[in-house]
């Protein structure tokens, strides 16, 4: 077995844990259950944001932390990062227009979950080659492109809302597969090679699966 496919093969039994453990967090049931409300549209709208507007700031930090002999796997983190920093507007826009204030959004407070997420992205964004963190980008976009989607039409027929008010979800479903590409190109390159990063990205892809089940769990404290 390759490097590859010994790497995949753990995250992809980290991602099948994941995905049935987020299914049984209280707003994701109530979703699948067919119970969801505008206020828990609201509510995850609001935690999204905080979620995209520090995620597009830890993937910069990560690339200005690798160093020269992985310039071409840099320049991928970098235009990721590029990419992404402005989505939190389609956050914005999708809540003014179920009923949510510009403000409210803007100034909401991250939940605990979300503090803890993105306190452990920084520290590990600041280490030297921060490879591993591969595996919170397979967990994150995969649940862009696996899951958003699929949420995204959802929330749609529950609420009887048009596309336009759901668009951050059903264009991260479309859009998350292309960075799904990078995560593979970058993979695929010599990071491998580097003495522990094959345990490393997996572990990643663990902790960074439970901080953010953690933060879904926790909305139901906040708004």
């Amino acid at each position: 077995m390759s490097r590859v496919q010994s790497v995949m093969r753990g995250l992809i039994q980290v991602w099948s844990d994941f995905s049935a453990e987020i299914d049984k967090t209280p707003l994701i049931d109530k979703l699948l259950r067919g119970k969801f409300r505008l206020d828990d549209y609201r509510r995850l709208l609001v935690n999204h944001r905080q979620q995209v507007i520090e995620g597009s700031r830890w993937i910069a930090r990560a690339g200005s932390s690798i160093c020269g002999d992985y310039a071409e796997q840099r320049s991928l983190f970098l235009q990721h990062a590029v990419a992404e920093h402005r989505d939190y507007r389609m956050l914005e826009a999708n809540f003014v227009s179920v009923g949510g204030e510009l403000d409210a959004i803007a100034k909401a407070e991250k939940n605990i979950g979300t503090e803890a997420l993105h306190a452990f992205m920084y520290q590990r964004a600041s280490e030297p080659n921060p490879f591993d963190l591969l595996g919170a980008m397979f967990i994150i976009e995969g649940l862009g492109q696996k899951k958003a989607g699929e949420w995204g039409v959802m929330i749609k027929e529950q609420l009887s809302l048009r596309d336009e008010q759901v668009s951050f979800l059903l264009y991260h479903s479309a859009n998350d597969e292309h960075h799904m590409r990078e995560f593979e190109t970058i993979l695929g390159s010599s990071v491998l090679n580097i003495p522990g990063m094959e345990r490393a990205i997996v572990k990643t892809a663990r902790i960074v699966a439970r901080l953010y089940r953690l933060q879904l769990e926790e909305l139901e404290s906040y708004g």
